[in-house]
């Protein structure tokens, strides 16, 4: 049995949703706390001398005044558009057109889907991610590919073959019947598979027609147990598009629902511009909204009100959605996060900000019961961040008043500088 680590530091622990109650009940950081990890797991977290004394066979590794927390968790990505994050701008179907559907297409080369997988889990390590939702491409192997090397790594990766039957490129269109057998397919292979989590991912409506988001929702309804992922109400100019392609709707959520791709473990991307009848359909059936406030404000699709979400208790969970959000690094995507949030008056608390990157997200995910808490039992996936990784960063914490004003430091102005080490299953796979 291998010796127990035992890691000192600053810890972030959750007991409640800041979101829900105030954050200061929710929300604690112990600056002399500890996190004893055996294996692949959480076996306790507490007093730094409580756990040194019940464990003195333990090995340990001191972060000082570094914070350990949970490791992020990335609600919604698209892994195969690392290569081409960051092109510029346009509106989103415009870029689409000519940036990702392009590069998407080099995915038929399952040597080239192999070569991104590695660097995305590489990139995303490095800025203290330990999980994420991402979509593929319309090729099974583009998922094999994700899954592969997240299980070499022992890490949980929820990601789908990406459906697409119209309006997309020759060579990125499949079929309604070939979506359904393909998928069909890779959930059995995957699903549950040690950390792999299927997802069930038509991209979103206007690239599906009614045939093949049928067999969508008919696939979902034989495995309820994977997840569904898709785009909803990301620009006003797509709403435009969607009501054209689905005249008989009532709102864009309608083109899934009236799928049977509407539930509460399916996660729904953007959600900025939703009606007030999606709103209470999304709060009826705890469907997640993911928020990608990077991605919006680089595509220029809006300021995603979460705080007005959060109070009908929608679940929600926070992502980069990299390559249409500008940067693989949570930090910056909370940063973001804070920022849309102002546009409607609203400022949240570096807490919340920590808990949407973690626990927030892992509960979107229905996988909160294994990840995104310093809980014993759950994976020991942690981010390490140095709360003066820069100089400017040091010198505001040199004139801070609290571990809080030190932490928001961090989320405003951090990057992977701030990520001292990443754990995944227990190793320290970054730092």
């Amino acid at each position: 049995m291998d010796t127990p680590t035992l890691l000192t530091g600053q810890i972030l622990t959750f007991n409640g949703d800041p979101f829900v109650d105030p954050w200061a009940e929710c929300v604690h950081i112990d600056s002399a706390g500890a996190v004893l990890v055996e294996g692949a797991h959480i076996a306790a977290t507490g007093s730094a001398d409580t756990l040194k004394r019940l464990h003195p066979q333990a090995k340990i590794i001191s972060y000082g005044d570094h914070l350990i927390c949970p490791g992020f968790v990335d609600a919604h990505t698209h892994y195969p558009q690392t290569a081409m994050i960051a092109s510029w701008g346009k509106r989103l179907i415009d870029w689409l057109n000519t940036y990702t559907f392009p590069e998407e297409i080099r995915f038929a080369d399952r040597d080239y889907a192999d070569d991104i997988a590695a660097r995305y889990l590489d990139l995303t390590a490095a800025n203290g991610t330990t999980t994420m939702a991402s979509f593929a491409t319309i090729h099974p192997h583009s998922v094999d590919a994700l899954f592969s090397a997240a299980q070499a790594r022992g890490q949980c990766v929820v990601t789908g073959k990406t459906c697409m039957d119209r309006n997309a490129p020759d060579g990125l269109r499949d079929t309604a019947q070939s979506a359904y057998d393909d998928s069909k397919a890779l959930i059995a292979r995957w699903q549950g598979k040690g950390r792999a989590q299927y997802a069930i991912t038509p991209r979103f409506s206007p690239t599906s027609t009614p045939a093949q988001l049928d067999a969508m929702g008919a696939l979902w309804a034989e495995h309820p147990d994977c997840l569904m992922q898709t785009h909803l109400s990301e620009q006003t100019d797509e709403i435009e598009w969607v009501h054209s392609l689905f005249p008989q709707a009532r709102d864009y959520l309608d083109t899934y629902e009236a799928h049977g791709l509407l539930g509460a473990r399916g996660l729904y991307g953007h959600s900025i511009h939703l009606t007030p009848r999606e709103v209470d359909q999304l709060a009826e059936v705890q469907g997640r909204v993911i928020h990608c406030p990077t991605s919006n404000a680089f595509i220029g699709s809006g300021a995603l009100n979460l705080p007005a979400l959060a109070a009908r208790r929608i679940p929600l969970g926070l992502a980069t959605d990299t390559g249409g959000g500008s940067s693989f690094s949570m930090l910056r995507t909370m940063a973001a996060a804070y920022e849309a949030a102002q546009h409607h008056g609203h400022a949240m608390h570096a807490a919340q900000l920590m808990w949407l990157a973690t626990a927030g997200s892992a509960h979107a995910l229905h996988l909160g019961d294994q990840i995104g808490s310093l809980k014993a039992g759950h994976y020991a996936d942690l981010a390490v961040l140095d709360l003066r990784s820069t100089a400017a960063i040091a010198q505001r914490a040199n004139r801070s008043g609290s571990v809080w004003e030190d932490v928001f430091a961090t989320v405003m102005m951090g990057d992977d500088r701030a990520v001292h080490a990443t754990w995944i299953s227990g190793k320290c796979v970054n730092g």
